[in-house]
């Protein structure tokens, strides 16, 4: 593990003793003592950088008080520029920002967006009162104070989660709820696997180090060999963050943060999605049942035994994903499934950075999507139960392979090393999604915009919030 790893690693685990400390703390100390503990964070793994956080929060603030009917895409527009002026600092001159100044920014990112956001849509409902007022909307418009303390809250600020402003205010205000929240329970729960997780990151990552791919050595293995270096180097990408957001929603849990009752039916990031009531004494709290779904970042079972490149996506760093179809894939330029997926991705590649490898890999994820959806309408509809399991084994297998393959561009980042070892490889994945999406097309497929109403992979027919898909060694049992 690199030093910054390690200092990562030690944030994570301080910020679950912390969480209990403000548990049970009134509002204005969680408030103020949250937004403090993160200000020294910030000062403490970014220095002078901290003045980026600054500038970017200070500017959406002046546009929601500005363009408050418009502040959504303004803000959206000021926080990606900024992000380009931010990655180019050198070019002017300015020294270039540490690595935990980038993760600050990446998180602050999405949460100005997100309140801008909230703050249009809190605009527009008191302009128009008929209009019955969505779940989770916002209270009031936050002040500059209060958008700072958001913006600096310990909580999810290097690592995640992401979570709404109103998400944030409600924990402030937990009231008697508070001492009700459970928090031991659901921490070791959560916890119990990261240690596994850690050792095989440790092993994996020490057997099968990235850098060999870089060295002209490598090269000269064979074709399997070099095939089969990818898995491991996948394997390993996602041992680690597992442990990372796992750890970071250990730290949410401590606090209850992120807490609702199970009938309010909370989506990562996005919060509860039908109304719930409040208790209005300890007794009723007592009884109340409680989930942190509004703070799960990472579904493993669901990232590792899910069937499709979809569902892939949809279960690793989930309040991200939930954030890009909100914000980014709503409103794009497209009305078609892949396209609208092309643009999400194009963004999330901006978004992680302007290292080439981001590009290559999320412009990838379009060409699997439209494969897997020609296959499936075209090919999978065709066949028996039995036929469709093998499918869905072999489907699972593929979609692993394309991910493993997408990660050595995330991970190898430079043009060079990229287009290097996916040449070394033959651009296997590539031609076999060409190949797949010619097939398909064939059959009569016409992937995810046109098939039936209520098959698999719909767009519509969705996975409910939070719950893996069937593996392929379950489809035989239904």
């Amino acid at each position: 593990m690199s030093p910054e790893e390690w200092k990562y690693l030690a944030i994570l685990l301080i910020s679950i003793p912390i969480g209990f400390l403000f548990k049970k703390a009134g509002a204005g100390l969680k408030q103020w003592g949250s937004a403090g503990v993160g200000l020294a964070l910030t000062l403490l793994t970014c220095g002078p950088h901290i003045l980026h956080s600054l500038v970017t929060i200070l500017g959406t603030w002046i546009i929601m008080e500005i363009r408050p009917r418009a502040c959504h895409a303004l803000a959206l527009a000021w926080t990606f520029l900024y992000l380009l002026f931010f990655r180019m600092v050198t070019v002017f001159g300015l020294p270039a920002p540490t690595p935990f100044t980038n993760a600050v920014q990446l998180l602050l990112t999405l949460k100005l967006v997100s309140l801008a956001s909230e703050v249009q849509e809190l605009r527009a409902q008191k302009e128009d009162p008929s209009k019955p007022p969505p779940v989770g909307q916002l209270l009031a418009v936050p002040s500059l104070a209060q958008t700072l303390s958001y913006s600096y809250c310990y909580v999810g600020l290097l690592t995640g989660p992401f979570y709404r402003y109103r998400t944030y205010h409600d924990w402030l205000h937990q009231g008697l709820a508070a001492a009700a929240v459970p928090s031991w329970e659901p921490l070791l729960l959560r916890a119990r696997p990261a240690p596994l997780f850690g050792l095989l990151f440790l092993l994996s990552s020490w057997l099968f180090p990235l850098e060999a791919v870089r060295e002209d050595a490598f090269y000269g293995r064979s074709l399997a060999f070099r095939l089969f270096y990818m898995l491991p180097v996948f394997f390993a990408f996602r041992m680690r963050f597992y442990v990372a957001w796992i750890a970071a929603e250990c730290g949410c849990i401590a606090a209850g943060f992120g807490a609702y009752p199970v009938g309010a039916k909370s989506r990562a990031g996005g919060g509860p999605t039908q109304p719930y009531p409040a208790p209005d004494s300890p007794e009723a709290g007592a009884t109340t049942k409680y989930d942190y779904e509004t703070i799960r970042n990472i579904d493993c079972y669901g990232t590792d035994f899910c069937v499709r490149v979809r569902d892939g996506m949809r279960y690793w760093n989930m309040t991200v994903q939930w954030w890009l179809a909100q914000y980014i894939y709503k409103t794009a330029p497209a009305r078609s499934y892949v396209l609208r997926s092309a643009w999400t991705m194009l963004l999330s590649a901006y978004w992680h950075g302007i290292h080439p490898g981001y590009y290559l890999s999320f412009l990838t994820i379009p060409l699997c999507l439209a494969a897997e959806g020609c296959l499936e309408s075209g090919l999978r509809s065709r066949l028996g139960p039995e036929a469709q399991h093998a499918w869905d084994w072999l489907h699972w297998f593929l979609k692993m392979r394309a991910y493993d393959y997408m990660c050595m561009g995330f991970v190898l980042l430079s043009l060079r090393d990229t287009l290097r070892y996916w040449a070394s490889i033959y651009f296997c994945i590539h031609l076999l999604a060409l190949a797949g999406l010619g097939l398909g097309l064939a059959l009569g497929g016409g992937g995810p915009d046109r098939r039936a109403r209520g098959t698999r992979g719909h767009p519509e027919a969705k996975t409910p919030p939070n719950k893996p898909p069937t593996p392929p060694d379950k489809l035989r049992e239904e």
